[in-house]
């Protein structure tokens, strides 16, 4: 680094300086000073295009600069500033010194400390060098960096503080389409739009229960959670399955009470709460009880040795206490003697299960279907940014047929037919036992039926662009041909000139290709669609597909960035590879 006075004319604010592109900064309360006194501070600057120098830190004080410059226009007087300048191509220590040298005077705001991060990051800065280097925990540069994945425009909100911290840390919870969502009912005047904590549970449809209140092992329990990006708090997506492992935990701690000599254990369900000052503390050994208070939050509070102020009175005359509760009775077995029962009925149950298939089949697919808490299915979300990607979907001749056959399904399990899936979409049971309300109703329908179901249900749960959709494609030989045509939303999306070129050497032939090969895009695509559709007395061309959407799939260009093309590479490269004749001769041979 070395010092010079550069002059006014060759200088410009940096793109890596944090004030880079915004409006000129407010100056008025240092520009009186620089009037008097002039630059004192250098700037921190690097060599730029012709022989100029970029403004890395000290953006406010070249805007006085200039001000000041523009005053004294004609007198003569040429404006120098004082400058350090850092070597040339170290784009990091760059940015570095923009932030470190704006935070040190102002604390920026935290979109624009994220745009700053950003740019680090794509220097080759980790998390923990950012943290170094600005002295901040190494949490408050991952939250920061968390503003990454939300919606532009929710970023602008929380800038311009129209959102508050509160709001934007629940939005880190949401998918890209549910904070698309949100502001829709952001811009609606007449509908509430949700923030703060009312917002965690409208994302996560109803009382959102975090993770930490579970008795269970979590990590474990097949229980889904979802974790917002600032990753402090995690919450449970499906409340039914959290309160199935939730309530078997509480009665587990309700019965080891019992068994370590408590008189009595008492559960204070959500719908009441436990009112200690209507209690006095008493010991285990003076009749004291325990209380169970369970929260509708998910939360669970353990009252040990308390007893009712009747009974306590009681007791303190000397009197035997007469609870209003009766007396518990012990258990006929013991918890661990019940785990014994339990464990052993399991393993002849499952090996019962090995003679009878189509009832193992049935339990499966009802397990798919309504889950338990070792069991979670989910369905492909078939989710699109583009509403005209969605409606083409959505009314295509494949999607049209899925529906058809799911919907008897759904009808013969007793659901309404209008359920979107099959997968999760299982009627409630007896005390929200809904794998047992789906599993008996199976046990009825013909193996026709159920076959159907499992169909239907590997479907809805074959997430889309992945490699066993190209396997299962090659292995049914499936003709997309069959179940696809060209439609506004493809010809929409089709923007590459050279792809559009190929497509048209394809439909009309490598003439009509060459000739229009200097043509618009809107030209090229009108050719191809002419030619699909048979307009203008063009012999129409059937059954054509583009190559991406093929079983296998192929490119058009050698520049990649396909995705099918990947994904069916993916699914190739997992084939097994066939036993040479001599092995298989061999196995034959031992069988």
């Amino acid at each position: 680094m070395k010092l010079e006075f550069i002059a006014i004319d060759k200088l410009y604010v940096d793109k890596a300086n944090m004030r880079f592109a915004k409006r000129p900064p407010d100056v008025s309360d240092i520009l009186p000073s620089v009037r008097k006194r002039g630059i004192l501070q250098t700037l921190i600057v690097r060599p730029g295009e012709e022989d100029r120098f970029g403004i890395l830190a000290g953006a406010r004080r070249f805007r006085a600069g200039e001000l000041i410059a523009a005053e004294r226009v004609g007198d003569g007087e040429r404006f120098l500033y004082p400058c350090a300048i850092l070597e040339d191509g170290d784009d990091a220590a760059a940015v570095e010194a923009s932030l470190i040298e704006n935070m040190a005077r102002l604390d920026p705001d935290e979109v624009t400390r994220w745009e700053t991060f950003v740019r680090l990051v794509k220097e080759g800065q980790s998390p923990e060098e950012i943290a170094d280097t600005f002295a901040l925990p190494v949490l408050a540069v991952r939250r920061t960096l968390a503003l990454g994945n939300l919606l532009p425009r929710i970023r602008y909100l929380y800038r311009h503080d129209k959102i508050d911290a509160s709001t934007v840390r629940h939005l880190t919870l949401a998918t890209k389409a549910r904070q698309k969502d949100w502001l829709a009912l952001w811009d609606a005047p007449d509908r509430h739009c949700p923030t703060g904590w009312q917002l965690r549970g409208w994302l996560l449809g109803g009382q959102a229960i975090c993770a930490r209140y579970a008795l269970f092992d979590v990590e474990t329990s097949g229980v889904a959670l979802v974790a917002d990006l600032f990753d402090e708090r995690r919450y449970v997506t499906d409340n039914d399955a959290f309160w199935a492992a939730q309530d078997a935990a509480i009665e587990q701690r309700r019965v080891a009470y019992l068994e370590a000599g408590w008189t009595g254990v008492e559960i204070v369900p959500p719908t009441e709460h436990f009112q200690h000052w209507e209690y006095e503390r008493a010991p285990k050994r003076k009749g004291g009880r325990v209380y169970i208070e369970v929260r509708a939050s998910g939360e669970v509070v353990f009252y040990e040795g308390y007893l009712s102020r009747k009974e306590a009175k009681r007791l303190a005359r000397g009197e035997a206490p007469e609870s209003d509760h009766p007396k518990p009775v012990r258990p006929e077995v013991t918890g661990p003697m019940q785990t014994y029962i339990d464990l052993h009925r399991h393993a002849a149950v499952r090996a019962a299960l090995l003679s009878r298939p189509k009832v193992a089949l049935r339990l499966m697919v009802a397990h798919a279907i309504a889950g338990s808490h070792l069991w979670r299915v989910t369905s492909e979300p078939q989710e699109a940014r583009s509403d005209a990607v969605r409606e083409s979907v959505e009314t295509c001749h494949g999607e049209t047929v899925f529906d058809a056959r799911r919907r008897p399904l759904l009808a013969a399990l007793g659901m309404d037919p209008e359920t979107p899936t099959l997968c999760g979409g299982a009627v409630e049971g007896v005390d929200g036992d809904r794998l047992t309300a789906t599993f008996l109703p199976l046990l009825d329908l013909p193996d026709r039926l159920v076959m159907d179901a499992v169909a239907v249900l590997i479907g809805e749960t074959l997430a889309a662009g992945s490699p066993a959709v190209e396997a299962v494609g090659v292995e049914l030989g499936v003709g997309m041909a069959n179940w696809w045509q060209a439609d506004g939303a493809f010809f929409e999306l089709v923007r590459d000139r050279q792809v559009l070129t190929a497509i048209v050497a394809e439909v009309a032939g490598e003439s009509v290709a060459n000739a229009n090969a200097g043509e618009k895009t809107a030209t090229l695509k009108k050719i191809i669609a002419d030619h699909l559709g048979g307009a203008d007395g063009r012999p129409k061309v059937e059954d054509w597909v583009p190559r991406w959407m093929a079983f296998p799939p192929s490119a058009y260009t050698t520049r990649g960035g396909v995705g099918t093309v990947s994904a069916s590479a993916r699914a190739e490269a997992a084939r097994p590879v066939p036993a040479p004749e001599s092995v298989v001769e061999s196995q034959a041979l031992a069988a």
